[in-house]
């Protein structure tokens, strides 16, 4: 039986993990439980499951969960210290890390500083830090397994191969909904339209990403620091279907890639369960059924996130954590019609431009640069509203 927290219990990755654990009680059982602020969620959660432990981010959430359950044997902790706590004290197995953003930074360090393995969704903390996350989890001798589905696409890929024998690492990408539209047509692109990914459900502010292709973007840096790969050796390449989820290169020429249907389950109980695969019986991937299968290079000039977070990757020290929480400042202007979909990469781009480069040698480095660059992105927003 594996002891399991879930940070970012409420959101899409959160509710998969709590599917593939309903069907295998057998096999893990739910001791911790994280969330932002959606306390009704979080309460249908703690019945079901009965974990020992929960946080909320909101107060006002915590104090209404309390409330209702009264006399229900679960602590119900609140706040940033709250999610740490859960992550690092309750004894576990494996930590799900799928809380959205930079706000899982913290929370998923004190998983890492506790000697817990990590099961990674929220790409944002690599992107900050990843060269510290991995200080830390070779120092606790800990796992951080990919739960992205590129991500473990290529952790699958390289099993059974010398690090050394890669020649290079191909991230695959849907190219979201705007891939094929011209950039006159996507200046007036609404927020409806941007959510209607044309594969995957997810939440809002990944669904975003992925239509700008930062998504991508972030997942190139922390692929750079979950499989210790030079940016020089990865490739992004737009593949419609989302049937390869990525792909290995090796020095003699042969290509490893990891095929499915677009389901999230099959990474996460991956990482789950990891050597060992779960059978969770989904449809069969019919090839002939599908026949066929396209790609497109990248397209850095239309969606220009993704050459930004190249560019990040390349400069290091703090730029990947400016460019991430601008970023985040950006999206949720847009989610609240407060800027244009092509102000997104703008406002990213001039935040990094006013940047001053500088080494990030702890966590407290990085929080830093991203409350400086979150007060710029916010400025650069308010003269894009005017």
């Amino acid at each position: 039986m594996k002891n399991i927290v879930i940070l970012g219990s409420t959101g899409s990755i959160g509710a998969s993990t709590l599917d593939i654990v309903s069907r295998f009680p057998d096999q893990f059982s739910i001791v911790g439980l994280t969330a932002g602020q959606n306390d009704q969620k979080l309460e249908e959660q703690i019945r079901t499951f009965r974990p020992r432990i929960v946080a909320l981010s909101s107060k006002t959430s915590a104090k209404a969960l309390r409330s209702r359950l009264q006399g229900h044997p679960v602590e119900i902790l609140v706040g940033e210290e709250g999610l740490c706590t859960v992550a690092q004290d309750t004894p576990s197995d494996l930590v799900i890390s799928a809380i959205v953003g930079g706000a899982g930074l913290m929370p998923t360090m004190s998983a890492l500083r506790a000697g817990r393995h990590v099961a990674l969704a929220n790409k944002e903390p690599m992107v900050m830090v990843g060269h510290l996350m991995q200080e830390e989890a070779l120092k606790q001798g800990t796992k951080i397994f990919p739960i992205d589905s590129e991500h473990s696409a290529i952790f699958q890929s390289l099993e059974g191969h010398r690090r050394e024998d890669v020649r290079r690492i191909v991230l695959t990408a849907s190219g979201g909904p705007f891939w094929d539209w011209p950039v006159e047509k996507i200046k007036n692109v609404t927020i409806e339209q941007a959510l209607q990914h044309p594969n995957w459900k997810m939440g809002a502010k990944i669904t975003i990403d992925s239509a700008t292709l930062m998504n991508k973007g972030l997942e190139v840096i922390e692929a750079r620091w979950l499989f210790d790969i030079p940016a020089a050796q990865i490739n992004i390449v737009i593949h419609r279907e989302s049937i390869i989820h990525s792909l290995v290169e090796y020095r003699d020429g042969s290509v490893m890639a990891q095929l499915g249907l677009p389901d999230m389950r099959t990474p996460i109980s991956y990482a789950m369960n990891y050597p060992k695969r779960i059978p969770l019986d989904p449809p069969l991937l019919d090839l002939g059924k599908i026949g066929q299968l396209n790609f497109a290079p990248p397209d850095f000039v239309k969606f220009p996130c993704a050459k930004l977070a190249f560019d990040a990757l390349t400069e290091g020290g703090g730029l990947p954590a400016t460019l991430n929480a601008a970023n985040e400042i950006a999206v949720q202007a847009f989610l609240d019609k407060e800027i244009t979909f092509l102000d997104i990469p703008k406002i990213i781009e001039d935040t990094m431009s006013a940047y001053t480069p500088r080494p990030l040698n702890s966590v407290e480095d990085a929080l830093e640069t991203d409350r400086w660059a979150r007060e710029k992105a916010s400025s650069l927003r308010n003269v894009a509203i005017k």
